[in-house]
């Protein structure tokens, strides 16, 4: 083995285990977001894209859906006219949306909500995505009102599955 392998396979070995050790030391075992489902969702403490301090427990009492998403992504610009209506449709003492921007400027964010609408907390803390155990954008998480993670959604998500998982949660059916 030639000595350019060996620099570049030394790295790339110690990625590997470095990733495999958090796999297995992860809360969910390394079972992404399923294994979040009946949990108390992951602390959300972070300035939005406004500026503003954003606590996802300030929402208890409130059924809230946490999407993680980018603008670069085709399924997530294909799924955000959902979410804005859902947004617009549904009773605000009763439902929130919350977005994650992954792995975008704040420019590209604040671009693609003035041109696509949404008017909810965008955060832009990668780190969320950790704590979340996000394996790819988009997914989208249903917290309950009693702040537990009641669903998750791996993919794009549409304004009436999102309404129906609620009303199935909630025992409104």
């Amino acid at each position: 083995m030639n000595r350019t392998a060996v620099w570049v396979a030394i790295p790339s070995g110690i990625i590997v285990a470095l990733f495999v050790v958090l796999l297995a030391t992860s809360e969910s075992g390394g079972d992404a977001g399923p294994g979040l489902v009946g949990d108390l969702a992951p602390q959300v403490v972070a300035v939005d894209a406004s500026g503003a301090e954003f606590d996802l427990d300030a929402l208890r009492g409130k059924w809230v859906v946490v999407n993680f998403f980018a603008t670069w992504c085709a399924p997530c610009v294909q799924e955000h006219p959902e979410l804005v209506v859902f947004s617009e449709t549904s009773d605000p003492s009763e439902v929130a949306v919350v977005s994650i921007a992954f792995n975008d400027s704040p420019e590209d964010v604040a671009d693609f909500f003035a041109d696509n609408g949404g008017d909810w907390p965008v955060l832009l803390d990668e780190s969320l995505a950790i704590d979340w155990a996000v394996a790819q954008v988009p997914e989208s998480f249903i917290v309950g009102p009693n702040g537990r993670v009641a669903a998750h959604v791996t993919g794009g998500v549409t304004a009436d599955a999102l309404t129906d998982a609620i009303a199935d949660l909630s025992g409104d059916r």
